[in-house]
């Protein structure tokens, strides 16, 4: 090995590479396919529109995946970073989803406003660094599983609207995945605890389809391979309100990427900067835009493939860049994402309630960092999550308000985040606020 190059840039042996760039898409794929899949599911789409949702969403992740390893122009933080489709979105897009105003068009025509919005902002990025907090960032983590939680509930009962919903044989066929994910986590060591969901799901669907809960009897007609093709539910609308929503969400990734930089930075021993943290964050934005044109969803960096480099210390940019090109060539094979889309409800379920439940765990621990023994504090986070919970507890709670406002109020996700960020700043920045106070709730130098 030459000693004069860094680890990030080192080119491992072409085996070596392959196998553990394919390890950081073994990690991640699982998380990556759940956007889609639960969007889908609340619309109620044909299992054929659901796989084209998912290679559209592995096509922007390659794309985004190698951008960031590699890097172009002034995008791209030249880390091993891995992408995909962020999960802070899925409450906003469900209730455009399920607007027939709003639409898949208009959720990709606020996804492609978010992404410009996300490249505008990014480098004033640092004055806005103090309005997000752990505080703020917690807590909006916290909603975004607490509130993704019923999904994978109702998933586990066989699926929302199910004529069957609750029979024994989907809560068995939960209960055996969410019991293979425990059991693998609680045995099993290094890369077979990092995939227990993805193997939780490959267990449940082997089971469920000699039972006859998978319909693949539309496989046959899908090509070999099928190129993703931008546009193709129609052109892209765009309405303010969907766009508010979305550019709030972007905002909240940006602190979720930046924080993970930093942190990936001190892992591979290459600090980051404020000009490589630019250049990342750009990507964030740039893959946005990319996505609502190839007809898929907000992407963002991957904490799952932080931990695992951090496990592994494979170091190199270069297998970011082949896990990338796998991304990339699996979005061609649309009977695999056929496939995907074919799991049962209920062997979601399982894998879901455990995967979710993990977002709010992270959301926990990220609040552990502010001082809640601070009265203020508990304020915020009780507010926040209590309005976040108006959506799932009273759906038709905002049913007066006008048609336009479905975007933000029909989403848990974006009322905690911005009742967190507006009482934050209230309690912390605002007026009769001290330079002390202000100060202390500002984000830390480096987030975790």
């Amino acid at each position: 090995m030459n000693n004069t190059v860094h680890p990030v840039d080192e080119v491992l042996p072409a085996g070596q590479l392959f196998l553990v760039g394919l390890q950081h898409v073994l990690v991640m794929y699982a998380g990556a396919v759940a956007v889609p899949l639960i969007v889908g599911a609340a619309m109620k789409l044909p299992t054929e529109t659901i796989a084209f949702l998912i290679n559209a969403d592995l096509l922007v992740a390659g794309i985004a995946t190698l951008i960031q390893a590699f890097g172009i122009w002034k995008f791209g933080i030249r880390l091993p970073v891995v992408m995909g489709a962020t999960f802070a979105a899925v409450g906003s897009m469900v209730a455009m989803g399920q607007d027939p105003n709003v639409g898949l068009p208009g959720i990709f025509g606020a996804t492609i406003a978010a992404g410009v919005f996300g490249m505008v902002i990014t480098p004033f990025y640092g004055r806005l660094l103090k309005y997000f907090p752990h505080l703020v960032t917690g807590t909006v983590i916290t909603s975004i599983g607490v509130t993704l939680l019923p999904v994978g509930i109702n998933w586990a009962g066989g699926g929302h609207g199910a004529a069957d919903f609750g029979a024994p044989v989907h809560l068995a066929l939960a209960g055996i995945v969410l019991a293979a994910i425990l059991l693998i986590n609680r045995f099993g060591k290094g890369v077979w605890v990092n995939i227990s969901a993805l193997l939780g799901l490959v267990i449940g669907f082997a089971i469920a389809w000699p039972l006859g809960l998978v319909d693949l009897s539309g496989m046959a007609s899908k090509p070999v391979f099928e190129v993703v093709t931008p546009f193709a539910f129609g052109a892209p609308t765009f309405q303010l309100s969907s766009i508010v929503a979305m550019c709030i969400v972007m905002m909240v990734t940006l602190v979720e990427s930046t924080g993970m930089f930093l942190a990936l930075g001190d892992i591979v021993g290459r600090p980051v900067h404020r000009d490589q943290l630019t250049r990342g964050l750009l990507t964030d934005g740039l893959s946005t835009f990319i996505a609502g044109f190839f007809n898929t969803f907000m992407h963002t960096s991957f904490s799952q493939n932080v931990g695992l480099i951090n496990m592994t210390g494979v170091r190199s940019r270069f297998v970011a860049g082949v896990a990338g090109a796998i991304l990339l060539s699996l979005s061609l094979l649309p009977k695999i994402a056929y496939v995907v889309a074919s799991i049962p409800p209920a062997v979601l379920g399982g894998a879901g309630i455990a995967m979710f439940g993990m977002v709010a765990a992270a959301g926990l621990k990220i609040l552990s960092h502010s001082d809640l023994g601070d009265r203020k504090n508990q304020l915020i986070v009780a507010i926040s999550l209590g309005l976040g919970m108006i959506p799932l507890a009273a759906p038709n709670f905002f049913h007066a308000l006008p048609a336009w406002t479905a975007p933000i109020t029909h989403s848990g996700i974006t009322i905690a985040s911005i009742a967190a960020i507006v009482l934050n700043y209230l309690f912390h920045h605002g007026p009769g606020t001290s330079t002390v106070e202000a100060a202390a709730a500002e984000a830390p130098e480096n987030l975790e």
